[in-house]
């Protein structure tokens, strides 16, 4: 039973340059000519990086690793190299082949070369300040940590690797941390946990169109379908991982991914059919050098003849196992192989090595899943929940203050229109109320005046009364003096 081994190739500026190049010249040859004719070591460099991240068989990619490895040292040395930007340059393709270099050291199992590059990758991705490699390197020193057992480094590794590509927001490099933390927990029986960062993974694989990560995704939810005895949905995700890689033609994710189909047939009691699927991923890891595929497989064909009752050829194939994984020591597999090697050692009555391996594998299992490593990946794990939630946590007072701001800013504003309108209204209320005094005052001037005008009026009027009284009155004086006619006519008609 095997999970994919989580690795990727340094990345460095050419994802989208070596997908627009793969597209234009289709062919490795046309690459290899842009090599010769490039004028420059930088543009050949640059070519070179695109040829190792865009093909994943080892005999392709690794040959032109150590040219560009060679090319850029060649340059560095050069003491005629005075432009920074030119060193700066050489030194990223530099460490770009040193992690390479150091992944494939790791795939034969030489773990202390692998870290010793790995390190001096690091070392110039920190001095350059290059983020994204760093992050990188972390990753594939933390899958060293994890195979070999040691989990609380192997965590510290994933987490700085995870903090940083979610710093600067690379989705590969956070798919590849989710695999790698997923791994983690699956150790640790955490089945539901590790499922859900497998699919993570998977669902930002899909998204970048990353097809050997969309592969070897798949191929891990798969095995953690098998582990909750879902046979069909784990073929079903076995089947898609391995159509992709035969696509890619890359052996080590066919042979990791054969092992887990045999799995299945083992399960199913198809022994035949277990081992000639068993023997086929042995073959193609063997073509590509992949160690601990090696060693997986021969445990798997182990185990299949010990069920067979072929105790000896059991012993044969495990013992080898064990052999090849002293020079690695990869920790899953030793316990493995001493599990497999006590039911062997047991049934043949042999109870001196039975013992020893029953010890040795309860070593290995402490050694990978004990108290203290379970504590260690709790506090890694709730660490880095807890940083991430107190950047979320920052970010969410931040924009809270942006808001109270606008806010308080809103509410001055508001408090300002309001004064400025009481004020407005006020003065408005002064300028009426001595509008309305004015014209009061004026309108009493008015009234006094009328009533003085009236009191002319009526004096007036009472003068004129009494001037016309005196002359009607001396009127009837005169009439009452004064014959009247028709007197004086009778007087004369008298006198006549």
């Amino acid at each position: 039973m095997k999970k994919a081994r989580s690795y990727f190739l340094l990345l460095l500026f050419v994802c989208a340059a070596g997908q627009w190049l793969l597209a234009q010249n289709k062919t490795l040859d046309s690459l290899l000519n842009a090599v010769k004719l490039a004028k420059n070591d930088t543009t050949r460099c640059f070519l070179l990086n695109v040829i190792v991240e865009s093909y994943a068989e080892e005999s392709i990619w690794a040959k032109y690793n150590i040219e560009m490895k060679d090319l850029a040292e060649k340059n560095l040395k050069d003491p005629g190299l005075k432009d920074s930007i030119s060193k700066k340059t050489f030194l990223k393709y530099l460490s770009a082949a040193l992690n390479n270099s150091g992944y494939l050291s790791d795939s034969k199992g030489n773990i202390p070369e692998a870290i010793d590059y790995y390190n001096r990758s690091l070392a110039i991705m920190s001095q350059i300040g290059n983020k994204e490699g760093i992050a990188v390197c972390l990753n594939n020193i933390g899958f060293i940590y994890d195979n070999q057992g040691n989990i609380a480094q192997a965590l510290e590794y994933y987490a700085k690797s995870l903090k940083i590509q979610e710093a600067i927001g690379n989705k590969r490099g956070i798919a590849q941390s989710y695999n790698n933390i997923a791994s983690i927990y699956e150790h640790q029986n955490d089945i539901e946990k590790a499922l859900d960062y497998y699919e993570q993974s998977l669902k930002l694989k899909i998204a970048i169109a990353d097809k050997p990560g969309t592969a070897t995704a798949l191929n891990n939810i798969g095995h953690i379908y098998l582990l909750k005895k879902d046979r069909n949905k784990a073929l079903l995700y076995f089947q898609k991982s391995l159509n992709i890689h035969t696509q890619l033609k890359n052996k080590t994710g066919i042979s990791i991914t054969l092992s887990n189909i045999a799995e299945i047939y083992e399960n199913n009691g198809d022994y035949q059919k277990a081992l000639s699927t068993n023997f086929e991923s042995l073959k193609n890891a063997q073509e590509v050098d992949d160690k601990e595929s090696i060693l997986t497989s021969l445990n798997a064909i182990g185990n299949i003849y010990y069920k067979q009752g072929k105790f000896k050829e059991a012993l044969q194939i495990v013992s080898r196992s064990v052999e090849e994984n002293k020079k690695i020591g990869y920790a899953e597999n030793a316990k493995g192989s001493a599990l497999l090697l006590y039911k062997i050692y047991t049934s043949l009555n042999d109870a001196k090595n039975a013992l020893a391996n029953y010890e040795l594998f309860i070593l290995m299992r402490d050694s990978i899943s004990n108290q203290e490593t379970r504590k260690a990946s709790l506090r890694s794990q709730l660490k880095y929940e807890y940083e991430k939630k107190a950047a979320a946590d920052s970010i969410k007072v931040v924009q809270e203050k942006k808001l109270t701001a606008i806010q308080l800013k809103n509410e001055a504003n508001q408090r300002y229109f309001l004064y400025s309108g009481l004020l407005l209204t006020l003065v408005f209320g002064i300028f009426m109320f001595n509008r309305f005094r004015v014209t009061k005052k004026q309108k009493n001037i008015i009234e006094q005046q009328k009533t003085v005008v009236e009191k002319q009026k009526k004096l007036v009027e009472e003068k004129q009364k009494e001037v016309m009284d005196s002359i009607h009155y001396a009127k009837r004086i005169q009439q009452s003096l004064l014959p009247t006619e028709k007197f004086m006519d009778r007087i004369l008609k008298n006198k006549t």
